[in-house]
């Protein structure tokens, strides 16, 4: 089945990607300023929202999928799981990413002998195991995590608990291996032959993908810039509404 694409404003096209377990309603803060300048382009990742039926199989797949639907030298926003399919996407399909928006993202959300950057491989088999028992306790869990230690984390946390269901429940079996799509995947070999324009937007405080991620990237993708949060968590561009916004709209212009 066809990703389900919420779009909106007129102008250059501007992608959204979200992140795992939610929707691209994760981004109703910041669609209306953006759709005044963009051609708006929001997807429901396979099996969450209104794209739960499609079914998330392989990650390149899936990246493939979503580059039949990006319009030609678009700018690729993504956040989160949303920032390494961006990634992917511009690697696999370098004539669809005009540029790269990195919010909160990282190459590499594992902690791997060469890679102390990322999260600990068992805390995200302790999601896994989660989504088994009590999918919705689970998922609020992690709503909590991408707000710990950020500014404004209590409103944060109240507005994506509340979010995450609106559109529907997510399919558990997607959940599950699009999980391991975090776990499992790492871009950092390819990332220094991609030839695209790259912004990184990340707060210092992210517990899911630490600030050295967002300067590996910013290192890494030649001619990036980087926009650095000081106070701002895994939700740079709800907690920082306005940083984010000055940010995207002044490099995709």
């Amino acid at each position: 089945m066809t990703l389900h694409v919420d779009a909106a404003g007129a102008g250059p096209d501007l992608v959204l990607l979200h992140g795992w377990g939610l929707h691209s309603g994760a981004w109703a803060e910041v669609v209306p300023s953006l759709a005044a300048r963009f051609r708006v382009h929001a997807v429901d990742l396979p099996g969450h929202g209104r794209s739960a039926r499609s079914p998330a199989a392989r990650f390149d797949d899936a990246v493939d999928e979503l580059a039949a639907l990006v319009p030609d030298g678009a700018a690729i926003c993504g956040w989160s799981l949303g920032g390494l399919l961006a990634q992917r996407l511009a690697q696999r399909h370098p004539a669809k990413a005009r540029q790269l928006v990195l919010a909160a993202a990282t190459p590499c959300f594992v902690e791997r002998p060469d890679w102390p950057h990322g999260m600990n491989a068992a805390t995200l088999d302790a999601f896994a195991a989660g989504l088994e028992g009590n999918r919705e306790a689970t998922l609020a869990n992690f709503v909590r995590l991408n707000a710990l230690h950020g500014a404004h984390g209590r409103d944060a946390i109240r507005a994506f608990t509340g979010r995450l269901f609106e559109r529907g429940g997510p399919d558990g079996a997607a959940l599950a291996t699009t999980l391991g799509w975090l776990r499992d995947t790492d871009l950092r070999h390819d990332t220094a032959a991609m030839r695209v324009a790259a912004l990184v937007i990340h707060g210092t405080r992210d517990a899911l993908a630490p600030i050295q991620a967002g300067h590996w990237l910013a290192t890494h993708i030649h001619g990036a810039q980087l926009v650095e949060l000081a106070d701002a968590a895994h939700l740079p561009f709800f907690t920082h509404r306005q940083a984010f916004l000055d940010a995207v709209e002044s490099f995709v212009g």
